[in-house]
């Protein structure tokens, strides 16, 4: 008799707490959604990968010349390289790593260009890699 009683308490605890405990989770970012990155110009490690998403850029540009492949910007513009100036968005997931989604404002020739990146950190490792780079969808004027 004590058994089943002090069963359904347990139940009736693990039951009560699970809403409470699942919402902290969450807010915490660490269920696999992506979550909101605030402040990012104050953010040294965020402007950090945006850096090194431009200079992966770069390098990938530079070897892809010297392979006589051109396929950046296939609708058209110069294809040159890019300076870094600021990341002005970010999101990160948490999966194998820290996955960071970066909109990135850089300079190619005279005017500033945002972008879009996603690189994933695995900070056990001490590995950053950047999987994708692309000029960033115009956004419309509402």
């Amino acid at each position: 008799m004590h058994r089943a009683m002090a069963l359904q308490i347990s139940l009736i605890l693990i039951i009560s707490v699970m809403p409470a405990a699942t919402r902290a989770a969450a807010e915490r970012g660490i269920v696999g959604g992506r979550m909101k990155i605030r402040d990012v110009t104050a953010n040294e490690e965020v402007q950090d990968l945006g850096r090194f998403s431009v200079e992966q850029f770069n390098k990938i540009l530079q070897e892809s010349r010297r392979s006589h492949l051109r396929n950046y910007h296939q609708g058209g513009g110069s294809g040159g390289p890019l300076e870094f100036e600021a990341v002005v968005e970010a999101e990160k997931q948490l999966v194998s790593g820290l996955k960071y989604y970066l909109k990135i404002d850089a300079k190619q020739g005279r005017f500033t260009k945002t972008f879009d990146a996603v690189v994933v950190v695995k900070a056990w490792l001490n590995s950053k890699e950047l999987l994708s780079f692309a000029p960033s969808p115009a956004r419309r004027a509402n």
